[in-house]
């Protein structure tokens, strides 16, 4: 799965104004430490890790820059040279230079994680795989929101999650829990 040293993992709006209002109920309770389990493995291994943060220009946005909850989520701050992508829209590759920075290190490959599953981490990895990269997704280190359905009533976040997964796993990315991921990676 990761036979590529050059793998790079790409940890997806990791910041603090997604437990705050006005932001719905999430899911998965695992968020955090599948994350940090990914990172301390491409940390140990030498691979790429390129940070990706959302630096909204809306007014009003808790992700704009200045406002508190644009910060990381505790541990999920680039280290040494880590670089970090500032994004504006869903797509990390749109308005960036991540795909000159990943062609640069030589990557074809990408884990992908973070916030949230159906929005920046599914948007991330459609562009990315109709860039050429192999993506990978570390769906249990992924979370949505439960979403009003526009008729009254509210998807819960586990479904949707579970949605975008499949929609991804059927034409976009291989899917693979942080385990199966922290195994391939130890194997490499």
């Amino acid at each position: 799965m990761l036979s590529d040293q050059t793998a790079a993992l790409l940890p997806i709006d990791m910041q603090k104004a997604f437990d705050q209002p006005p932001w719905p109920p999430r899911w998965n309770r695992e968020l955090d430490r599948n994350g940090h389990a990914l990172l301390a493995a491409w940390r140990r291994a030498g691979r790429p890790i390129l940070h990706v943060r959302h630096d909204s220009v809306q007014p009003g946005s808790s992700l704009r820059p200045g406002e508190p909850g644009h910060g990381w989520r505790e541990g999920f701050a680039p280290r040494g040279d880590e670089p970090m992508i500032a994004k504006s829209v869903n797509a990390a590759f749109i308005g960036t230079d991540l795909d000159l920075r990943l062609r640069r290190l030589g990557v074809t490959t990408i884990v992908a994680f973070g916030l949230s599953t159906d929005m920046c981490v599914s948007t991330s990895i459609r562009v990315g795989a109709n860039l050429g990269y192999r993506m990978i997704l570390a769906s249990d280190a992924c979370d949505c929101f439960d979403l009003p359905d526009g008729q009254g009533g509210v998807i819960p976040a586990a479904a949707i999650h579970a949605a975008h997964v499949a929609t991804l796993r059927f034409e976009f990315a291989t899917v693979a829990t942080t385990a199966e991921l922290l195994a391939a990676a130890a194997a490499a």
